[in-house]
């Protein structure tokens, strides 16, 4: 039986039958962090972006030049938490306080965080990473630099 299994996995990985899974690439990941930080500068804040891959490992980071330092691991767990979670960190701070999640997250993971300006990043609706801002005087407002990251990129996105 084992010898069967291995000669089907064997056959599957020489035919290019193993599933096809979308990669953000650092290009990519690059250009929505720097796209971000434009965005929020001209909106007039001083944000640090980081961009992960869908394990939650950093692709990209950027940051205005006079983005105070806890930006830079705010930017990190929000784009962590939105990839693992595969949902905006808002909404995910939204539903743990209307109790249509458990309190139990908060305390699930050290890179878990909260607050807005965290979204998950997707082609197709495979989640391929995430990317967190952070430093505008409100989530909604890193959330917005945020989506006009992932804009930025959208012909690379499919649908």
């Amino acid at each position: 039986m084992k010898k069967i299994l291995m000669n089907i996995c064997l056959c599957s990985f020489m035919f290019g039958a193993l599933p096809q899974i979308p990669v953000l690439t650092g290009e990519l990941a690059a250009k929505i962090a720097q796209e971000s930080v434009r965005q929020c500068k001209n909106d007039g804040y001083a944000v640090s972006v980081t961009v992960v891959d869908n394990k939650g490992e950093i692709l990209a980071v950027a940051r205005s030049e006079e983005s105070a330092p806890h930006t830079i691991q705010a930017s990190f767990k929000k784009a962590y938490t939105a990839t693992s979670m595969k949902n905006s960190t808002a909404n995910i701070a939204q539903n743990i306080a209307e109790g249509k999640a458990s309190e139990g997250l908060i305390k699930l993971n050290d890179n878990f965080v909260f607050l807005g300006g965290g979204l998950p990043i997707k082609f197709d609706d495979i989640v391929v990473g995430g990317v967190g801002v952070g430093g505008a005087p409100g989530g909604h407002l890193d959330e917005k630099c945020a989506q006009v990251g992932i804009d930025s990129i959208q012909m690379f996105l499919g649908e």
